[in-house]
């Protein structure tokens, strides 16, 4: 172990003279975030234009959806260890480029069986980049405060991604076609490519092991085949073999994966890791928010669009205050961490959230924008915006440096793999409530059970966080904090 750190401060003595500024780190570090999560929000905006154009049933819209979040969520562990091992920079350029090669395809997609493919493929560049993108940040700047107004600042980009999602979709597709909500990741991602490649500097925390290849096709197959089980819920039922089988087979695929992981000399996930009470706690708080909080831009960009009459750049232009209210939770949390505890303020967080969502699921077919759709969003996204941000600083404040890129991946991890799998079970439940059904009131009462779900497994999570989470950052982060916070007064 001291041989690894030693050689780790010979290789950061070696790179620190060529250096770039810490500032244009975290801007190419958050542009591929902004990537990531940009392309999330540009398809929902697109949903019922590609179901159009592509003869989508509603199952393979929730697919088009879904199919990126898995590969996204079962390859991000992967993602993570191959930063750590082989230079997070190269693994960065790398998921940047499949990434950017995925959306070319997508966009020029004739089949929806060929739009799901492209779909997938950039979930798996989207698994090998982001986890690059938050440890290249965690390791250009040191733990504490400052540390903590990167991550926000990495949250806040993400968002933003949302935000600019959604108009610019909402316009790309009105304006020009559907296709180009994916078109417009080419030349976007060919200019991070470019400036990443003359900036970034290589980092890494090598140490011969190898990539667990089995861990990762295991995870990612059965989730993918516990998605697909309850997605046939809506069809077939609970007890149907076309449902069964695939909800055994990846609950079998898990335990396969969970086996295989605890006698490798070389696993994806060290369940030991677990055993770390701020890294366990904060990854399944994720999981349980994600959950709910993916849903929210699917089933409000259907509501608009498909019971309001929305077109898709009103569609966009209606979440707008919603995404900027997740960029204002994002940077104000560090200011709250501080004063309040990072278990407080995400407990704070999730319980705003909850209140939207119980407030979005009063919606009517009639709607009005103020109160159905414009002020319950803008609490649903402060309340992810306050969570999201004590959660990663909790989940990577303890991590060691050989581990950095495992746990920044494990936090997206949880977040996507607890979406993926609330999509797939609040469309089942949205589904169940229309019975077939495509007028507005019917649609209306899918979507209202599904934010009343998501408001009961929010107030869950607030419990969990309370209970489990530990009370605050490490102490060499809360004494870094607060050294920060008295130079500034000082300097003030």
């Amino acid at each position: 172990m001291t041989g690894m750190l030693e050689a780790a401060d010979v290789t950061r003595s070696s790179t620190r003279r060529s250096a770039p500024p810490t500032w244009l780190v975290v801007a190419l570090a958050c542009a591929g975030q902004f990537l990531v999560v940009l392309d999330v929000s540009v398809v929902n905006v697109a949903l019922p234009s590609m179901r159009a154009d592509l003869g989508l049933s509603p199952q393979g819209l929730q697919w088009v959806v879904n199919a990126y979040a898995i590969a996204f969520a079962g390859f991000m562990l992967l993602g993570g260890r191959a930063g750590d091992l082989y230079g997070r920079k190269r693994m960065f350029l790398v998921g940047l480029a499949l990434f950017t090669a995925a959306s070319l395809g997508g966009g020029l997609a004739q089949e929806g069986d060929q739009l799901l493919v492209a779909r997938a493929v950039q979930g798996l560049g989207a698994a090998v980049l982001a986890p690059s993108t938050l440890t290249i940040l965690t390791s250009a700047v040191p733990e504490g405060a400052a540390r903590a107004r990167a991550i926000a600042t990495w949250t806040a980009v993400g968002a933003g991604g949302g935000a600019a999602g959604g108009l610019v979709g909402g316009a790309l597709v009105d304006g020009l076609s559907w296709r180009w909500v994916l078109l417009i990741n080419v030349p976007i991602g060919a200019l991070v490519l470019a400036g990443s490649m003359r900036w970034l500097v290589e980092s890494r925390n090598g140490d011969g092991r190898r990539l667990d290849l089995p861990g990762a096709l295991l995870v990612t197959a059965g989730l993918g085949t516990l998605a697909y089980g309850i997605s046939q819920t809506e069809a077939e039922g609970w007890t149907a073999a076309a449902t069964v089988v695939p909800l055994t087979a990846g609950l079998a695929l898990i335990a396969l994966f969970l086996a295989v992981e605890a006698r490798t000399t070389a696993p994806l996930m060290p369940l030991g890791l677990f055993r770390v009470r701020a890294v366990s706690s904060a990854n399944a708080a994720m999981f349980v928010n994600g959950s709910a909080m993916f849903c929210m831009w699917f089933f409000m960009t259907l509501y608009a669009q498909n019971v309001l009459g929305y077109t898709p750049f009103e569609a966009g232009l209606a979440l707008v205050p919603s995404s900027l209210a997740v960029l204002l939770g994002s940077k104000s949390a560090p200011r709250f961490l501080p004063v309040f505890g990072a278990r407080n303020v995400a407990v704070l967080g999730t319980v705003l959230a909850a209140v939207g969502f119980g407030w979005q699921s009063m919606m009517t077919p009639e709607g009005n924008y103020l109160t159905e759709i414009m002020f319950p969003g803008i609490l649903m996204m402060l309340g992810a915006g306050l969570t999201a941000t004590p959660l990663a600083a909790l989940a990577t404040s303890g991590a060691a440096p050989g581990e950095a890129g495992l746990v920044s991946g494990l936090v997206n991890t949880s977040r996507t793999m607890g979406g993926s799998l609330g999509l797939a079970v609040m469309s089942t439940i949205a589904a169940t409530r229309t019975a077939g059904s495509g007028a507005p009131g019917a649609l209306t009462e899918g979507y209202a059970l599904v934010f009343r779900t998501g408001t009961g497994v929010l107030l869950a999570g607030a419990v969990l966080m309370l209970v489990w989470l530990p009370r605050g950052l490490s102490a060499k982060s809360a004494k870094s904090a607060k050294s920060a916070r008295s130079a500034k007064s000082s300097g003030n």
